[in-house]
């Protein structure tokens, strides 16, 4: 048995409604909108009537600010929609209420899944709807909801197929690999198709479509970082001091003797490091075969008493993953600074977030084919790291969001962390 429940915020405390209603009205542009309620659906399967009860005012609901509901509640002439993530995407609101029913019930965690239920009032036209639609749903990670009830949760995989070979890959020419990019939506572009089809000729066969997907991701901006590793064949600097530290950059090139590798950002983050190493001047790294954040060794006074510390970095840019899905994007991106440090047995204690985008203020109708709107990213964005940060208890010292036309065609999301353990709490071990 499946049981059903809707959750609504009670009146003066519906300002996710209010926000959103407010954001559509005045951002999107649909001033015939003149009401809007949000409830959370939960389905849960694998309890009892007792149990369910039990869990809708303790884990559905909070009864001094939420109303419930057994059956979505009436209002006459409104529009309903409800959205749900998509099968596979991780959904922390369900994941958190099965826990917390399993730590009711002591018992097995029942299977549970949320939508968000949107109730919309005033003279919509069939194109305000869509509108409204394309702003709530992200395609990238959620989908519209049916309103139907469920008689279970589980769902059956279905037996997968052969996996499919790309015949003839190996003999296409540069059209038929711009086609291929094209049908197959990969990231890839045409010099490393060519690339791939010089190995797979080299091997004497042709590849699965897993093989060229697999290979697509791992060469994405995410993984590999084009951006940052894209060939700077001209660069024209205006601002002074930004000439200054690009000459300096190709004089520290020269010295290292560098030369003959290509100009890019990649390098340019690097360069400081290995310079002041070739001077003898980081004799404070602490280095080894397992190295996830930068290291230091400091000596630190403890109530009077020195000791030897390890003092951890760690920084990540999650751009492309955080421009088309934000909360996620954002979330992983401090989620990917704390995980390393932490992995070095530290912890980490302080943060700092920079970001780049476009007007968040401009109409939503001015957004680029094929992206979010600027204001939904950043402020989903927010939210995400935040998320993140917050759960684990990590204090953010600086935030700050560049705002820049520049960063139209790409967000920038940039994330930073600092910790610190006894240096004895860690040991060096040989790999066996």
């Amino acid at each position: 048995m499946v049981f059903r429940i809707y959750v609504e915020k009670r009146p003066g405390f519906d300002i996710q409604a209010e926000q959103l209603r407010t954001e559509l009205t005045d951002i999107l542009g649909v001033t015939s909108l003149t009401g809007l309620r949000m409830l959370n659906r939960y389905d849960v399967e694998g309890i009892d009537d007792r149990l369910f009860a039990a869990a809708t005012p303790t884990v559905f609901s909070e009864p001094p600010v939420d109303l419930t509901y057994e059956t979505l509640p009436a209002d006459d002439g409104a529009t309903v929609f409800a959205v749900e993530y998509l099968p596979g995407q991780f959904d922390q609101r369900a994941d958190s209420a099965s826990e917390c029913i399993q730590l009711i019930s002591q018992g097995e965690r029942p299977a549970v899944r949320t939508a968000t239920v949107y109730m919309l009032r005033g003279a919509l036209s069939a194109s305000d709807v869509e509108s409204i639609k394309r702003y709530v749903i992200n395609p990238v990670e959620a989908r519209e909801a049916s309103l139907k009830s469920v008689t279970t949760l589980h769902t059956t995989a279905p037996t997968p197929s052969d996996v499919e070979v790309l015949t003839d890959f190996t003999a296409l020419d540069d059209a038929g690999l711009s086609r291929l990019i094209k049908e197959r939506g990969l990231a890839m572009d045409l010099a490393d198709a060519r690339f791939c089809q010089r190995h797979f000729t080299d091997e004497g066969r042709e590849p699965t479509i897993t093989e060229i997907k697999v290979i697509d991701t791992y060469w994405s901006d995410h993984c590999r970082h084009t951006t940052f590793g894209t060939e700077l064949d001209e660069v024209a600097i205006d601002d002074a001091a930004v000439r200054e530290a690009f000459d300096r950059y190709l004089a520290m090139r020269r010295e290292l003797g560098r030369e003959n590798r290509p100009v890019c950002l990649m390098d340019m983050a690097t360069i400081g490091a290995k310079w002041l190493a070739s001077k003898g001047r980081l004799t404070g790294l602490d280095e080894s075969e397992e190295i996830n954040a930068c290291t230091v060794k400091i000596t630190v006074d403890v109530d009077g008493h020195d000791e030897d510390w390890l003092f951890l970095f760690k920084n990540e840019t999650h751009n492309h993953p955080t421009e088309i899905e934000p909360f996620g994007g954002a979330a992983t991106c401090i989620g990917g600074c704390i995980r390393d440090p932490l992995s070095g047995r530290s912890y980490v204690y302080q943060a700092m977030r920079v970001t780049g985008a476009g007007d968040p203020t401009v109409p939503v109708d001015t957004t680029l084919e094929g992206k979010l709107p600027q204001r939904k990213i950043v402020t989903t964005a927010a939210q995400g790291y935040s998320s993140y940060g917050n759960q684990i208890g990590l204090a953010t010292g600086e935030v700050h969001e560049i705002y820049h036309p520049g960063y139209v065609a790409k967000r920038m999301e940039v994330g930073a962390v600092v910790a610190a353990t006894p240096a004895d709490h860690v040991r060096r071990m040989p790999v066996i």
